[in-house]
């Protein structure tokens, strides 16, 4: 995605600048929150968690980066679907140059996926800031 004006390099950098996004709107925000099991047994883990502060209004975020083309992006139906799961709302921010121009319509299609260059105008809609 050329000329995007956050350019992170890595998942954990994504995250990051979720979490540095969240709370400069004054949202509450938790990494690496761990909510029940999936479906194999493996715990469960949400990237991000915000919470507006006095509504406690929650919203989890999934952190998908990909720096270059490859097999990751066969994943991201998987995770879709996985939010369902979520006892809360949730939502995939991704980033990086590896997903294709299919993936990011597919994403954005479901309602339940923007680019990080949309989210903080996304959270201002949904946290209704």
């Amino acid at each position: 995605m050329p000329g995007k004006s956050r350019a992170v390099q890595s998942g954990t950098e994504l995250e990051a600048c979720v979490a540095e996004i969240a709370c400069g709107l004054g949202l509450l925000c938790e990494r690496q929150v761990e909510v029940g099991r999936r479906i194999w047994g493996a715990r469960r883990r949400i990237d991000v968690v915000l919470k507006h502060p006095e509504t406690r209004v929650s919203l989890g975020i999934e952190c998908k980066f990909q720096g270059v083309t490859g097999s990751a992006a066969e994943k991201i139906p998987a995770t879709i679907e996985d939010i369902g799961a979520w006892p809360i709302r949730g939502l995939v921010v991704f980033a990086g140059e590896g997903f294709s121009e299919n993936i990011c319509s597919y994403l954005i299609s479901t309602g339940k996926a923007v680019e990080i260059e949309d989210l903080p105008k996304w959270l201002e809609l949904y946290f209704g800031l």
